[in-house]
């Protein structure tokens, strides 16, 4: 007999639904480890069934660790903005996290496949389908792991809504305790997060969006009725307009938009006595 005892068990071990409980202890008669298995196997069966729904919705976190000499950026999707707002969705994705913070993993597939319960994080990720109801997926992953000197720094915007990773070079071991090189770091993340900045530099936007920019200029400017021999002294000056927006070393720095990036840290540099460099970035924007 399935008593309500050992389904309130199973639920509050699994979260599954209270049917869904019984109905497994029915078909294992009663054995709890093995009616957890089935409701994983069915939870992971039913989010390959909801795999093809949108999951633009969820949270995007970060880690970094103590040294802050290696950070992480993660979005967790799920499909709807209430679920994302769900305190068991919110601690889910904090769970998983921690997990991935505690092991080695260098990218996404490295980070589904950590180990976690008696799985691996991805098949972990997949049984809250069976508790949620939605398609729930880890769709993002980048670490950085930072070269001698540098250090990794991370912001999160809109509650999850937009997460910044980043890296700075130093050669002096002092400048990273330096509180006006965490104001630094700090706004830069939040200067990433604001303008989304293509690339670092100009080696970092693809030729391709270059010519596509170009030709459309072009366009523009033949039916405006520029003459052919100045479009092309024009197309200098619209090309450099568009690497100025682009380019995260070339744009003005949110707080001051007269200073660019790169001026920004010749600036502090000085200051510090150090030489700082943007090693690298990224930036997630939810369901982008």
């Amino acid at each position: 007999m399935i008593t309500a005892s050992i389904v309130k068990e199973l639920r509050d071990k699994t979260n599954a639904g209270m049917m869904d409980c019984k109905k497994v202890l029915t078909e294992t008669n009663g054995d709890i480890e093995a009616s957890i298995k089935l409701l994983r196997e069915r939870g992971i069966a039913k989010a390959g069934a909801k795999s093809d729904r949108a999951a633009n919705e969820g949270i995007i976190t970060a880690r970094v660790n103590d040294a802050a000499d290696f950070g992480f950026l993660m979005e967790v999707n799920c499909e709807t903005d209430f679920v994302s707002k769900n305190d068991n969705f919110q601690a889910f994705v904090s769970e998983v996290a921690d997990v991935v913070a505690a092991s080695d993993a260098a990218d996404l597939e490295a980070a589904l496949a950590v180990p976690h319960t008696e799985s691996n994080v991805g098949d972990y990720v997949k049984t809250k389908v069976l508790e949620l109801g939605e398609n729930i997926q880890l769709r993002k992953f980048e670490r950085f792991n930072a070269a001698p000197g540098g250090v990794v720094a991370t912001y999160i915007h809109l509650g999850g809504k937009v997460g910044v990773l980043l890296e700075v070079g130093t050669t002096k071991e002092e400048t990273k305790s330096s509180p006006d090189f965490q104001e630094l770091i700090k706004d830069l993340t939040l200067h990433i997060a604001a303008c989304a900045p293509k690339g670092l530099s100009r080696d970092d936007i693809p030729q391709a969006i270059v010519d596509g920019e170009m030709d459309i200029f072009r366009v523009r400017l033949l039916e405006q009725g520029k003459p052919e021999n100045i479009i092309g002294n024009i197309l200098k000056g619209q090309i450099g307009k568009f690497f100025a927006e682009s380019c995260f070393l070339e744009q003005g720095f949110v707080k001051d938009p007269d200073v660019t990036i790169s001026q920004l840290l010749e600036q502090k540099s000085k200051a510090l006595g150090d030489t700082l460099t943007v090693t690298r970035f990224v930036r997630f924007g939810l369901g982008e």
